[in-house]
């Protein structure tokens, strides 16, 4: 059992802030909280906090993995005057450029670099059309080495080869979660990985494809996991094509349930949105992403009733994206004042509740050890009424000390237990060779 003694407790939502706070931990889940444990748990190892903020985990709600070797991506890209120009030169070129080796070194570097900005869960959403078979398990390789949480799970889509490539990425869908089951099965370690079925978009699904995600659905037990509305040609595209909304048309084919998690729905209808409350989806918003793919804003967002918050592979820095997400609102003339914000940051672990059978986001007994550590001295009071106010306008990753995952220690006192150079030169090599691969394309 291990102690953490001397924390200020954060909780996000409802916001709470308690000083001099005990959390006793056994194995990965929290078996008391509260003052001078260590009395009554005297065989306990005990890690003074010095005062320091302990809260739940924070949760990067869509994230895309594959992205992870593009930053400063030398290869010749074509001008992006648009959404689809934007995905056809350089997204899904470097989603087909992708190999074994790019996509092991982009997930690990990913899920190293989420913990290390206070990341305890990442859900991912991945595509690699030269490597589909295999593809989710060694990305659930990155999550596991590095110890982060995590779902994972592949864009069923059309785009690159019709009905062989739906067949093949309901194939990896379905087996990855069935691997995933009985992994579980032998118990033998905590799940740190779970599976959603991955869908790319309503405009790159034929009904036949539905029709395979709902198979899938059926025979895994698992949620949705798809852009919907990102742009308006997603829109318009299932207005022409198929005579109704694309969340309509993905709710008639039974996809959208509580599991399910739509990413960005910017041009949601009314109708829509009421498909999303009724269902219980979460619909995960990823504001910077928006405002770089000059996309629009989300205007109903407000309107729907379980929000995360994503970075569509902009990294997991889940502070920066608060931050972003709450400016961009107040620039469009949003009414949410920073804690809005801050429950949906909450939400990220109510997706978790959703999908691993076990409690998330709570400090108290029961609860998984996913936690965030913060070194961070506030100027002014810090306390529930202003918590929302210090994370939109003051803290942010660089007050990351530690992070718990499953009751385990995966990045502490501003370190990894690992040795990580290597990994970053031997990513830096692979990315050089990923960037050749799409300019032979």
């Amino acid at each position: 059992m291990l102690i953490l003694i001397n924390a200020t407790a954060v909780q996000f939502s409802p916001a709470s802030v308690q000083e001099g706070i005990d959390i006793a931990i056994d194995g990965e889940r929290i078996v008391e909280v509260g003052r001078s444990l260590s009395a009554k748990y005297p065989e306990a190892t005990r890690k003074d906090m010095h005062g320091r903020i302990v809260m739940p985990g924070l949760v990067c709600a869509h994230n895309h993995f594959y992205s992870g070797l593009s930053r400063g991506i030398l290869a010749s890209i074509a001008p992006c005057p648009d959404f689809i120009s934007t995905l056809k030169n350089l997204w899904w070129r470097l989603d087909r450029a992708l190999d074994e080796e790019s996509l092991y070194y982009s997930g690990l570097i990913c899920s190293l670099e989420a913990i290390r900005h206070g990341c305890t869960a990442v859900i991912d959403h991945h595509a690699s059309p030269g490597y589909i078979a295999g593809s989710l398990n060694i990305l659930r390789k990155g999550f596991m080495e590095a110890g982060l949480r995590g779902m994972t799970c592949y864009e069923t889509t059309d785009r690159n080869g019709g009905l062989v490539e739906l067949e093949k990425s309901i194939e990896e869908n379905v087996d990855f979660a069935h691997l995933i089951d009985k992994e579980k099965s032998k118990k033998s370690a905590p799940c740190l990985v779970e599976a959603h079925i991955g869908a790319h978009a309503p405009f790159t699904l034929p009904d036949s494809g539905l029709r395979m995600l709902k198979y899938a659905l059926d025979s895994t037990g698992r949620g949705l996991h798809i852009h919907v509305a990102e742009d308006r040609y997603d829109v318009s595209h299932s207005h022409d094509k198929y005579g109704m909304d694309p969340m309509v048309r993905l709710d008639s084919y039974g996809l959208i349930n509580e599991k399910a998690l739509i990413a960005h729905g910017l041009y949601l209808s009314e109708a829509e949105v009421d498909i999303i409350n009724q269902r219980r989806a979460t619909l995960a918003h990823n504001a910077r992403s928006n405002m770089n793919n000059h996309v629009g804003y989300n205007q109903q967002i407000t309107a729907i009733e379980r929000v995360a918050l994503g970075t569509d592979g902009i990294g997991a820095d889940m502070f920066e994206e608060l931050k972003f997400a709450y400016f961009k609102h107040r620039d469009a003339g949003g009414p949410l004042w920073p804690d809005g914000f801050l429950a949906m940051l909450q939400q990220g672990n109510g997706i978790l509740e959703e999908n691993f059978s076990a409690r998330f986001g709570v400090l108290a007994a029961g609860y998984t050890a996913d936690l965030t550590i913060l070194d961070y001295r506030p100027p002014t009071p810090l306390q529930a009424e202003n918590l929302a106010g210090h994370f939109a306008f003051a803290i942010n990753s660089s007050h990351v000390d530690s992070v718990m995952v499953a009751g385990r220690m995966v990045y502490e006192e501003r370190a990894f237990p690992q040795a990580v150079d290597q990994l970053y030169r031997e990513a830096s090599r692979s990315a050089e060779k990923l960037w050749a691969r799409m300019d032979a394309l």
